[in-house]
């Protein structure tokens, strides 16, 4: 899936950020890559090693990866909703209020990287599912107008901020 173009997203820092590659990148292998980046981070832990905040009143790294998840599960939502023609404007979301209510700190680390691996999978094999037609859908997201294709590179480019975060923030704290 080529990278989204200027119209089909707003002008805005947010979507500036995650929305920045290199011309060359291909979206299946990036999401793989940082599948694998994280899955290398979280091999190398010691145990207890992932519930570590940074600062106070930042995430654990579990936390974190569970951030990751729902984020996924949400931003493809969005993307199979506006692919399948949906009219009605997609909500935004609190993170903060869907972390105080996830309850993944109290949840096993290997169930939540489970958990991890089956949405980045499930992701993978939907935005392969998309034709170019459906990619270049536009619906309303978060008050946003947006293609499927810019969403389904957001989900890359969230994840790359965030794994800028853990090298620079969390693995400071594991050396």
């Amino acid at each position: 899936m080529r990278q989204p173009e200027p119209y089909e997203y707003p002008n805005s820092r947010y979507f500036a950020e995650y929305l920045n590659f290199e011309a060359e990148e291909v979206l299946i292998e990036l999401l793989k890559n940082q599948e694998n980046q994280v899955r290398d981070v979280c091999q190398k832990l010691t145990k207890g090693q992932e519930n570590v905040f940074y600062a106070p009143g930042k995430w654990s790294l579990k936390q974190l990866i569970g951030h990751l998840i729902d984020t996924e599960r949400i931003f493809t939502y969005r993307a199979l909703a506006i692919s399948r023609g949906e009219r009605q404007a997609l909500p935004g979301y609190d993170e903060d209020a869907y972390q105080s209510h996830s309850q993944y700190e109290s949840q096993d680390f290997e169930d939540v990287l489970t958990q991890y691996h089956h949405v980045r999978q499930a992701s993978i094999s939907l935005i392969q599912s998309f034709s170019p037609n459906q990619a270049n859908q536009i619906g309303n997201a978060n008050g946003h107008q947006v293609s499927v294709r810019a969403i389904c590179w957001m989900i890359a480019g969230h994840e790359k901020h965030h794994l800028s975060i853990i090298n620079e923030r969390y693995l400071p704290h594991f050396l």
